[in-house]
């Protein structure tokens, strides 16, 4: 086997966690599942697959469950996933040749892959973002690019594609801090690129877009609290109007999302509305408050 342990935070992933194990029941050595106290029938469904489960609390942060998993996980390299997402035979592969690579070898991979230009442009605007991803060594983590399901389409532009993150590391040498919604796993050592995609299956339906939405906008509303926003015209103005027009424009035009055709323009419509939406759950947070 590859001395690989597949780490996974779900909570209510019923219809999800199935076809995600089924991706990845011939890479892993040991299936490690924290769940948040799922209603449904999640943790049955990875106990099906022989996982190693946890059952604890389901936090806001759901990255404290994730740094759980990678907790618990025994094996020398990790991969870390969502439910809704599906290893393919293709990225199997590569991860198999890339964990067993000697430090030479690995070198002159990444120094080959096809698409090396686009995931070292997309890792600049993260780290613009988040701040410097990983340090000097040796390779100890990589990013997997993500293909991400809309509608019936995976989408390709608009910024969603190559949606790196970072899912394959060795063990204890990645960690979650898990203090902020939004944040960068945090990697001890040099980070690399994987050239095959991860496919992410977010949002078939406009039903599941909302209920990640909601979700989202929740955190980001929380966050804007924590964060002392202010409650003002010009706040009112930059996440009311600026933001959700500027992420349009953004996504569309200069990111080529019109080139996604139909669902690529109703993904960028609805993540711009994502600003007013968090500033007006913001807002409401405040009212409650002060009372």
């Amino acid at each position: 086997m590859t001395n690989l342990s597949v780490a996974l935070a779900t909570y209510n992933e019923e219809n999800n966690l199935t076809e995600c194990l089924e991706s990845v029941k011939d890479l892993a050595d040991e299936i490690v599942i924290v769940d948040g106290s799922s209603e449904d029938l999640t943790v049955k469904i990875a106990k099906k697959y022989g996982a190693k489960v946890l059952v604890k609390d389901n936090p806001p942060i759901f990255h404290i469950n994730k740094q759980k998993a990678l907790d618990i996980a025994s094996c020398d390299w990790i991969l870390q996933l969502d439910a809704d997402e599906r290893v393919s035979q293709e990225l199997k592969e590569e991860i198999k040749k890339v964990i067993s690579l000697p430090e030479k070898e690995l070198e002159i991979y990444q120094d080959n892959l096809p698409d090396k230009k686009l995931f070292l442009r997309h890792q600049k605007l993260i780290e613009k973002r988040d701040g410097a991803i990983g340090s000097e060594g040796q390779y100890v983590a990589f990013f997997i690019p993500r293909l991400n399901y809309f509608l019936g389409k995976y989408l390709r532009y608009g910024g969603v594609y190559p949606d790196g993150v970072i899912r394959l590391f060795k063990k204890g040498k990645a960690h979650f801090p898990s203090i902020d919604v939004h944040e960068q796993i945090e990697v001890n050592g040099r980070v690399g690129w994987l050239q095959n995609p991860l496919y992410h299956k977010d949002s078939p339906t406009l039903k599941r877009y909302w209920q990640r939405n909601n979700r989202y906008t929740d955190l980001m509303a929380r966050q804007m609290k924590n964060d002392n926003i202010g409650v003002n015209s010009q706040n009112a103005i930059k996440y009311l109007v600026i933001k959700p027009i500027w992420w349009l424009l953004l996504t569309q035009i200069r990111h080529k999302g019109i080139l996604d055709g139909f669902q690529g323009f109703i993904f960028s419509f609805f993540s711009s509305l994502r600003f007013p939406r968090a500033y007006l759950k913001y807002i409401n947070i405040c009212k409650k408050n002060s009372k």
